[in-house]
């Protein structure tokens, strides 16, 4: 069998909120939530195969850095959907401005930042 991966673990500002958002605009459902390490919380979000772990510890610290300047730095998250024009209204439903589109082999591409600076790409293929 080949690996496959099964979570991403990443600090925000608000578990709960960013669930929230990742509910309305992927369909994404919550596993899990509860206390985590260094009295810090954790909202597992995703979907019956893969999630998402969004943990705020005790006392989050903000970085000025850009990821793609930082050794280890997430970058973005690809997520794949079936309807990438619906995908898209769902995201300025949410207050998120969608940039860098594109139409690529093979499918389609856009990026929005969310309200921690994480970046997402939502890509369709044909």
């Amino acid at each position: 069998m080949m690996a496959t991966l099964e979570h991403t673990n990443f600090t925000v500002r608000d578990p709960q909120a960013s669930a929230g958002w990742m509910q309305k605009v992927f369909g994404w459902k919550t596993r899990w939530e509860g206390p985590a390490i260094a009295g810090g919380y954790t909202v597992h979000v995703g979907s019956a195969h893969t999630y998402l772990a969004l943990y705020k510890p005790d006392d989050p610290k903000q970085s000025d850095e850009s990821s793609y300047d930082v050794v280890g730095g997430l970058n973005h998250v690809g997520v794949l959907v079936e309807d990438i024009d619906a995908t898209e209204a769902k995201v300025r439903d949410v207050g998120f401005e969608p940039h860098n589109h594109a139409d690529y082999e093979p499918g389609r591409r856009f990026y929005f930042r969310d309200d921690n600076g994480i970046e997402f790409e939502v890509v369709q293929y044909d």
